[in-house]
């Protein structure tokens, strides 16, 4: 199946959202019925920013009947509070791991979705055991230092981190440290 926000840029323009895939040369307006690729970002808002996606839902709870109209308008204030600005660098890499941009908005100190919806928190979907042992693994320490350090065996650790890599769909440790890297998952 086509990751249709697998190298895909938003931005904005005199109002309007506007998106650019890096293999075409063509930029489209994003509109209502681009269903499939709205669809698919309210899923992976709702996957790895479950805050925001309940906060947007809330936001727009008043157009619902409208469901076309209600779907867009979540979509495209996540992309206008965090992947606003053209800058040639991809928002969805060709992972799908997504790259926030720091938008000026006018309601900064002010907004009550502040750190919620725009630069909203990350859910990792790890779980409390998996945290320590991958932030260790993400310092470039080996399992059997990890199992020393935190008092487990060499397996467990291994059971963590391949658990962790299944449920984030991650292959290899270099693929770990970009992902955790692009999501702050331990700054």
């Amino acid at each position: 199946m086509e990751r249709l926000l697998s190298n895909i840029e938003f931005f904005t323009n005199e109002g309007d959202i506007w998106f650019k895939r890096h293999e075409h040369p063509s930029i489209e307006k994003l509109c209502e019925l681009d269903c499939d690729l709205i669809d698919e970002l309210i899923e992976h808002i709702a996957s790895f920013f479950p805050k925001a996606h309940d906060a947007l839902h809330a936001e727009y709870r008043g157009c619902a009947s409208n469901t076309l109209y209600y779907r867009y308008r979540i979509a495209a204030r996540f992309i206008r509070c965090n992947l606003a600005i053209f800058d040639h660098i991809p928002d969805f890499s060709d992972t799908c791991h997504c790259s926030f941009e720091y938008v000026p908005c006018p309601l900064r100190g002010e907004c009550r979705y502040e750190n919620v919806i725009c630069r909203p928190e990350f859910n990792s979907k790890l779980s409390a055991a998996e945290i320590p042992v991958l932030r260790l693994w993400f310092t470039g320490l080996s399992y059997e230092l990890i199992a020393d350090r935190l008092h487990l065996s060499p397996h467990t650790v291994h059971n963590h981190i391949r658990n962790a890599y299944e449920r984030l769909d991650i292959h290899s440790r270099a693929e770990f440290v970009r992902y955790a890297s692009q999501n702050n998952l331990f700054s």
